[in-house]
C-alpha cells in the first residue's frame, strides 16, 4: 500500500521561495509506485495542501491532516523541505514529534542548535573543531568598533546568527563600514556573529544517514565570482561548484573526518551540509545546514550524483530512514 507523504515547503523566512523550489523537486521526484506525495505550504498566515489545480485545502493542525472532499487524509511521513524557520530551527520537528509523525530531518534539539550559529560553534569547540575568531552582538548592545576589529581583524564577516542562504551577511573591509553591515544583519535576526576572514579554499561537505550508516558524500569546492559565497553566488550562477573538490589527499581526508565527526557529535539524522574553509591546511567549520537545498542544481544533490545516488534514491532513503523511527 502506498504511503502518504507530506512535503512541507515555504516557511516564515526570506528563504521561502528557495524552499518552494526544493519542495516541488521532491514532489516531482518521489517514486509514484511507493508514495502519494502532497504539497503542503507552510506560511505564517496559512498551512494548506495545494493540489494539481492549485486548489488549497487547510491543514487541521490538531493532527496535521487534511479533508479533501469527503476524505480525511493523514500522513505516514513528513518530508521536510523548509529552509529557515520553522522547518530548520526545531519548531516543526517538535510539532511532529508530539504528533508521533516521522519526519526526514534531524530531531528538534539538533535543528535548534545548528540553526543558531553561535551556539553550534560553541558546542563543537571542545571537541577540537576549528572555527574562525568571532565576536557576538545582540540587538541593543553598544557597538564598539575598535573592540570588534581588535578581536576579529579586517576584513571580517558580519552575519545574522539565525538565517540562511547568506541573507544578512556582509563582508566588511573597512571599520567605517561595520555599522551598516551590522544594521543589515539585524534586519534578519536580533543576534549577530562577526567572524574573522579565513583566506583559503572553501568547501561544502554533505553528510547523510544512508542505509543506516553515516555517509560523507563527495566534497564540493566553492569558487565565487563575488567577494564571497553570497545569495547571487548560490542561486544566480555567480559561482563555480566543483565536485569533487580540487583538494590534496591530506585535505580531503581531514575535512571528511571533521565533517563526519561534527555529524556524529551532534547526533544528527537526515541530511546535512557543512561549510568549511581551509586555513594553514586545516579545515575550519563555518556552519551546518540541516535542510540544505534540494533542487537538481543544489550542492547536496550534486554530491549525491557524484556518489552514484540518484535524486529518487536520495529522497526514498530519507523517508525509509525516517520510518525506522516509528516505535
Amino acid at each position: 500500500m502506498k504511503k502518504n507523504i507530506a512535503i512541507i515547503m515555504g516557511g516564515y523566512s526570506s528563504e521561502y521561495k528557495i524552499s518552494l523550489t526544493s519542495g516541488n523537486v521532491v514532489y516531482e521526484t518521489l517514486d509514484a509506485s511507493k508514495y502519494t506525495p502532497y504539497r503542503i505550504h507552510i506560511f505564517k498566515d496559512k498551512w494548506v495542501y495545494v493540489d494539481e489545480e492549485n486548489m488549497e485545502f487547510p491543514i487541521d493542525k490538531n493532527d496535521f491532516s487534511i479533508n479533501v472532499g469527503s476524505y480525511k487524509v493523514t500522513f505516514d511521513c513528513v518530508f521536510n523541505a523548509i529552509h529557515g524557520s520553522p522547518g530548520e530551527d526545531g519548531f516543526m520537528q517538535g510539532y511532529f514529534n508530539l504528533l508521533n509523525i516521522p519526519h526526514t530531518s534531524c530531531d528538534m534539539y539538533q535543528a535548534s542548535l545548528t540553526f543558531n550559529k553561535r551556539d553550534c560553534l560553541s558546542v563543537l569547540k571542545p571537541y577540537g573543531i576549528k572555527t574562525a575568531e568571532s565576536f557576538y552582538l545582540n540587538l541593543g548592545d553598544t557597538v564598539n568598533e575598535n573592540a570588534i576589529v581588535s578581536k576579529v581583524g579586517l576584513p571580517c564577516f558580519v552575519k545574522a546568527n539565525k538565517a540562511g542562504s547568506s541573507f544578512g551577511v556582509s563582508k566588511v573591509h573597512k571599520k567605517e563600514d561595520l555599522q551598516n553591515a551590522i544594521d543589515v544583519a539585524f534586519k534578519e535576526d536580533d543576534e549577530i556573529i562577526i567572524e574573522s576572514f579565513l583566506d583559503g579554499t572553501e568547501v561544502s561537505v554533505g553528510v547523510i544517514t544512508y542505509k543506516g550508516e553515516t555517509k560523507v558524500l563527495p566534497i564540493t569546492e566553492i569558487v565565487s565570482e563575488n567577494d564571497f559565497f553570497d545569495y547571487e553566488a548560490k542561486y544566480l550562477g555567480k559561482s563555480q561548484e566543483i565536485t569533487p573538490a580540487r583538494l590534496t589527499k591530506a585535505q580531503e581526508e581531514k575535512v571528511t573526518i571533521e565533517a563526519k565527526k561534527v555529524y556524529e557529535v551532534l547526533k544528527m539524522k537526515g541530511f546535512s551540509r557543512s561549510e568549511f574553509i581551509f586555513k594553514d591546511g586545516e579545515p575550519h567549520l563555518l556552519e551546518m545546514n540541516t535542510v540544505p537545498g534540494l533542487t537538481r542544481e543544489s550542492i547536496l544533490p550534486q554530491q549525491a550524483a557524484a556518489a552514484n545516488i540518484s535524486l529518487a534514491d536520495l529522497f526514498d532513503n530519507a523517508i525509509e530512514e525516517a520510518l525506522k523511527s516509528l516505535p
